[in-house]
């Protein structure tokens, strides 16, 4: 979409065949030719400026102009001041072959376009023709404007993602677009076949440079056009069109401003109606961390991304961390998704509270990622510390506080190996998702650590790795598939019970009150299971079977 049409500018006036005809020249104020105007009004009378409001091109024979100097002089400086675009004076009345000294001098003083005429005109003819582009240009700017509003209105009904209306006004508009938060901070861009770098590296640097007047405005030296993005007296970003600097003559807005104003009004209010759904910074940085984990974007461009978005990953020491909170009721759908994203939030504060510099937005239904950028002077175990204390404190105070809306619960923080690049940060987002699912099935308190490496969980670390496995897979089904058909048939929890007495070390007493069941009771339900799963639970390589077989199957499910 081509800019909206703009009013014509005295240097298209005087193109006109009707103007050329009366062979113009300009004698003074001819760097102000590209002034808009927005009519033309003949009068002959001296104090003419006080029936005007700007924009207008005074067309007059300079018959009752004053004579003296400084009558010349006040004539033209009321002129200028009232915004009028220029001065034609036609010869052959008053002036034949040159005009004033004194009103040439005072209009190149002022900046006022001044023409002679030296070819009698029908004046009435050069109203007809300017005034006809003046109406055509206001009807195009009409039609234009209501398609603009057209396509936002839908946006907004539509519930628009912040991006997809930042795509249409670049599209609309033919050139960049950049949301920002108040720290200058990229939250979505489109660069409108631009090169990624050009536009965002050193973002903040740059945008921190341009602070245009009023609500909107435009910045002639970078060429930027920024409006402030929010409602109710709140601003919380702005909304930037990153054009090539053009020259705008005083008083002419941009031609962009209304479109870039209904974007960020479309934005605004997407915002204070979408109010469950997980807020802008972590929608941004979710789709940085999915982009990691499938290779949807490059090194170079999550590098680039992220600097944008106030979080440098080059040359920094990378550490995946999963948070999964552990299973308790299966929440209904939209309580899950209010209880995950008030999970993302409490991380996003717990990293800001300890001062790290980190990506945190959800991994999928359950879990939230975050992968923390480390300078080379920050201990790793003290920063991993300290962010899980501040975690586990924000989580038992805003269940206390009744912030969150949900009953405390305790956190599985599970971290990757460190790595030294962009290029591997998928490696120690991956490691650390790994952790987290066998991590969530270990005995919660009493670990010394307050987070789970590799190392931690061990065995069902190992089994996590290997849950696709297809081998794993029928080892699972050889050792517990008769039972698992079993509890499927007859709606049993015989596998639970082979777990409760393979957990508590084979000890049938202490089985059967973690069960919650007489010890008769117990014991005859255990040789059901030594029947259906022909095993003598009394053989340690047996258990050690099934108990490796029920690890595995906690995997295999994850």
């Amino acid at each position: 979409m081509e800019g909206p049409p703009v009013l014509p500018t005295v240097a298209r006036v005087l193109d006109l065949d009707v103007m050329r005809r009366g062979l113009p020249e300009v004698v003074a104020g001819a760097q102000h030719l590209e002034r808009p105007v927005r009519w033309v009004h003949v009068s002959e009378l001296p104090d003419v400026a006080g029936m005007l409001q700007g924009g207008e091109l005074v067309l007059t024979t300079g018959i009752a102009l004053p004579e003296d100097r400084e009558g010349l002089a006040r004539y033209v400086r009321e002129l200028a001041e009232i915004g009028a675009a220029g001065l034609v004076v036609e010869f052959g009345r008053r002036y034949f072959d040159s005009l004033p000294r004194a009103l040439v001098h005072a209009a190149e003083q002022r900046g006022l376009p001044l023409i002679a005429l030296r070819r009698e005109l029908r004046f009435v003819a050069v109203t007809e023709a300017v005034h006809a582009l003046v109406v055509n240009a206001q009807l195009e700017q009409l039609r234009i404007s209501e398609a603009v509003h057209q396509v936002f209105n839908e946006l907004a009904v539509e519930g628009a993602e912040p991006a997809e209306v930042v795509r249409q006004v670049a599209r609309m508009a033919g050139a960049p677009v950049v949301l920002e938060n108040l720290a200058h901070q990229v939250l979505a861009h489109e660069t409108a076949g631009r090169r990624e770098t050009d536009l965002l590296e050193g973002w903040e640097r740059r945008s921190r440079g341009v602070r245009p007047p009023g609500r909107t405005g435009y910045d002639p030296r970078s060429g930027w056009l920024v409006t402030a993005v929010g409602a109710r007296g709140q601003d919380w970003g702005r909304l930037i069109l990153v054009d090539d600097p053009r020259p705008l003559p005083d008083g002419v807005p941009h031609p962009h401003a209304m479109l870039l104003e209904r974007g960020a009004a479309t934005l605004a209010l997407n915002r204070l109606v979408v109010r469950d759904r997980e807020s802008l910074e972590r929608q941004t940085h979710r789709t940085l961390l999915s982009g990691i984990l499938t290779h949807a974007l490059t090194v170079s461009e999550v590098a680039l991304r992220a600097a944008a978005l106030g979080v440098p990953l080059d040359s920094r020491r990378l550490v995946g961390v999963v948070l999964r909170q552990r299973r308790g009721p299966i929440p209904a759908a939209l309580e899950a998704q209010a209880r995950l994203r008030d999970f993302t939030e409490l991380a996003a504060s717990a990293i800001r509270g300890c001062r790290l510099s980190a990506l945190v937005g959800a991994l999928d239904d359950e879990g939230v990622g975050v992968l923390i950028a480390l300078g080379s002077q920050q201990d790793e175990h003290s920063a991993l510390e300290g962010f899980a204390a501040a975690l586990r404190k924000l989580v038992a105070d805003g269940a206390r506080d009744g912030v969150t809306g949900h009953p405390v619960f305790e956190p599985v923080i599970a971290v990757g190996s460190s790595v030294g690049s962009v290029r591997d940060a998928r490696r120690t987002l991956l490691e650390a998702t790994q952790v987290a699912d066998a991590a969530l099935h270990d005995s919660p308190g009493g670990r010394a650590a307050s987070y789970y490496r590799l190392p931690d969980v061990r065995l069902r670390g190992l089994l996590h790795l290997l849950r696709d496995d297809a081998r794993l897979q029928t080892y699972v089904e050889r050792e517990l598939g008769p039972l698992l058909a079993h509890d499927a048939e007859h709606g049993g929890q015989l596998v639970q019970l082979l777990r409760v007495y393979l957990e508590q070390g084979r000890n049938k007493s202490a089985a059967a009150d973690a069960a919650h069941l007489s010890r008769p009771s117990f014991y005859d339900r255990l040789h059901k299971v030594e029947r259906i799963l022909a095993v003598d639970l009394d053989q340690v390589e047996s258990c050690l079977s099934l108990h490796v077989a029920l690890l595995a199957l906690d995997a295999v499910r994850r």
